[in-house]
């Protein structure tokens, strides 16, 4: 059985900045601090990595209760910020039909690896009607190092399934170099 994993956005969806917004609202309602994103990249990486350069450029002493809070507003901004019509927010071309399409095949399962925390990367999915086409994942919530989430992938899939997919029936498919990157050992 192929096993196909899916980085969400710029691969399946684009928000607009829909995540961005959500994050610097969370971080301006959390910590004060205003525009606390700005010149981080955050194309490719993990939630977390991203947290975690904004935390030390502001220096910011992380506290495991206030890294909670942060989330919890930015899961709420994020439910606002993806209904808000913007330029730049679709699902990428072709997409909902290629998951039709790979749906039907008996032969193919599809999952997520997404540096997305994984409600984040739910509510961006539902609100494009496409979150059902995935049966399981690896998150950033698994850890903030991408590389680390093909593993748990697959462990997650062998738990649904009950075997355990050949190196070369696993594909990472992802816009970015670091989707690559972690794809590599396997």
């Amino acid at each position: 059985m192929r096993v196909l994993l899916f980085d969400i956005d710029g691969t399946l969806i684009r928000t607009g900045g829909a995540g961005k917004s959500a994050m610097e609202q969370a971080f301006e309602k959390i910590y004060g601090i205003k525009n606390g994103f700005d010149g981080i990249q955050m194309m490719g990486r993990t939630d977390p990595a991203i947290f975690l350069e904004a935390a030390n450029n502001h220096g910011l002493v992380l506290e495991d209760e206030k890294i909670e809070q942060f989330k919890k507003a930015y899961f709420q901004f994020l439910e606002e910020e993806i209904e808000v019509p913007r330029s730049g927010k679709y699902i990428c071309p072709g997409i909902t039909a290629l998951l039709a399409s790979l749906q039907n095949q008996t032969n193919l399962v599809l999952g997520l690896l997404t540096g997305n925390w994984r409600h984040s990367g739910f509510l961006k999915l539902h609100h494009f009607g496409i979150d059902g086409y995935f049966t399981f994942g690896a998150f950033a919530d698994d850890s903030s190092r991408r590389e680390d989430l093909v593993p748990v992938a697959l462990k997650r899939f062998e738990e649904k399934y009950g075997e355990k997919p050949s190196q070369r029936d696993v594909y990472v498919i992802g816009d970015t170099p670091l989707d690559i990157d972690c794809a590599r050992p396997y």
